[in-house]
Parts: C-alpha cells; sequence; structure tokens
C-alpha cells in the first residue's frame, strides 16, 4: 500500500472518530409543533461501560443549538472534563409551556422528550448532572434547576434574563433588536405582561429547598446586570448558598466565552 493510501484511510479513520464523539439528533415530539434539533458532544474516549457526567447548555433568545459550539470548543470540554454536553434547541419559548399554544411546550419536551434520550442513549452519571445556559438560557437553566433539585447536581447562569418584567425587556428588546419582538414573543406564549411575574426567578427562589448550591454571572456592562444582582440579593436573604462572579463585560460572545470556562470549573468542583 503507497503513502496516499495510507494518509487516506488516516484522514477517514479521524474523521469517523470525530463524527461519532459529536452527534446531532432530530427529535419529533408532541410538545412542540416543530423538531427539535440536538447538538451532543461525548468524550473521544467514550466508552459505554463507564459513566459520565452530564451538562446541558440552553442558548439565548434569537439564537439556536449551535449557538454555544459556535461560542467555545465544546468538544475540548467535553475531552477535558470527561462529560456528555447536550445543547437543544430552544426557539424562542423561554423554555416554558405556553398556557396557550400547546405546540410550544419546551419544559415538558426537555423533561419528557430529551431527558429520557439523553439516559436511553448514554450511560450517565445521576450524581452529576449539570445544567447552564446563557441569556434566555440562563434564565431556563437556573428554572429547571429550582424546579427539578433532585435532578441536577447544581447549575449555572450567564447573563441570565431573570426578570419577565415588561420594561426590563422592552429595553432590552430595542437594544438587541430595535423592535419589540422579545414582547411579542412573550405575549404570544404568556399573554398579558401582567401574568409574566409568576414565571419570575424571584418567585421560583421561594421553591428552593435542598442546600444545593448555584452559580451566576454576569457583566458589568450587561443590561441584565441589575437582574442578575437582584437575584444574588434575593439568595443571599434566603440562605441560599450561590455563588456570584461579577467581572467587566456586556452581553456578547466574547464575554460568554470566558464565563463558560469558570461554569465548567464550578461543576468539577460539585462532583459526587
Amino acid at each position: 500500500m503507497n503513502t496516499k493510501n495510507i494518509l487516506l484511510i488516516i484522514s477517514i479513520v479521524t474523521g469517523l472518530s470525530l463524527f461519532k464523539a459529536q452527534e446531532k439528533w432530530i427529535l419529533e415530539s408532541e410538545f412542540l409543533s416543530k423538531a427539535d434539533t440536538v447538538l451532543v458532544f461525548k468524550p473521544d474516549t467514550y466508552d459505554q461501560r463507564t459513566q459520565y457526567p452530564l451538562v446541558y447548555l440552553l442558548h439565548g433568545y434569537s439564537e439556536n443549538y449551535r449557538q454555544w459550539s459556535r461560542t467555545t470548543d465544546l468538544q475540548q470540554l467535553a475531552d477535558q472534563y470527561k462529560a456528555i454536553i447536550v445543547c437543544p434547541d430552544g426557539f424562542v419559548t423561554w423554555y416554558l409551556n405556553s398556557p396557550y399554544d400547546k405546540g410550544s411546550r419546551a419544559e415538558d419536551f426537555f423533561f419528557k422528550k430529551l431527558v429520557p434520550e439523553v439516559h436511553a442513549r448514554f450511560n450517565i452519571d445521576r450524581k452529576n448532572i449539570f445544567i447552564s445556559g446563557l441569556s434566555m438560557g440562563g434564565y431556563g437553566a437556573i428554572r429547571y434547576f429550582l424546579l427539578h433539585q433532585d435532578y441536577f447536581n447544581t447549575a449555572g447562569s450567564t447573563s441570565g434574563a431573570f426578570s419577565l418584567d415588561l420594561k426590563t425587556l422592552t429595553d432590552a428588546s430595542f437594544t438587541f433588536f430595535k423592535t419589540k419582538r422579545i414582547i411579542r414573543d412573550l405575549s404570544h406564549a404568556l399573554g398579558v405582561p401582567t401574568e409574566w411575574s409568576q414565571y419570575s426567578i424571584t418567585n421560583l427562589l421561594k421553591t428552593y429547598n435542598t442546600g444545593k448550591p448555584f452559580l451566576i454571572d454576569c457583566g458589568t456592562e450587561d443590561i441584565l446586570y441589575p437582574a442578575t444582582i437582584e437575584i444574588k440579593d434575593q439568595a443571599e436573604r434566603l440562605k441560599i448558598p450561590v455563588t456570584f462572579i461579577s467581572q467587566p463585560g456586556d452581553h456578547n460572545t466574547e464575554y460568554w466565552k470566558k464565563s463558560v470556562q469558570y461554569h465548567f470549573i464550578f461543576f468539577k468542583e460539585h462532583f459526587k
């Protein structure tokens, strides 16, 4: 066999190895009106006989399941922490179940479709399941953690959109999109703005009861920084073990690329 053929075989094998380490799923369900695309990364040394930690990463508003893989090297993180990383598509649902649109039940999709699918395909260490997200996904991550404290070890949020408040989200919508698109989407999903407050993290913190810690961070120049401070202060008043990171930065990829590294360090520190 000549050198060219050997190199071709090596290239093919290497490509297959990378393909196996990263998977793309298309999941149909009764909970969403369209299929959900999920990007999954596993360590390149994955062995079905070994149990692995699991990290869910939720993207921000107007983005999709590829946002985190464009923000940082998820394969490198999966290899470094020997973890399965799962990135679903949350569309513009805020990871909530809409009481008005049966085709927009993202929370049901996550726990009744995605979670069983992940556990059926991989050997997961059930003591070490984590979740994090950015912006809308930061809200979703802390929401899911607070409502399902028995499932998650701990959680993180970066630049979390914690307050479903009309003024805050109107300001954010005009800052990022020059329109009221966030308000329109939330109104479609949740009804009139006076009904939104029940979904805010400030209300959900009152359900906390496990002693499990979680992490929140936000850049000091971020329009959502005050909402993060509010959650930090409330958690401290309630004696909830919250870790808060504050550093210069705005609501952008440059900040999230740095902040997610701290989340994985935090998760590793809480391995059981």
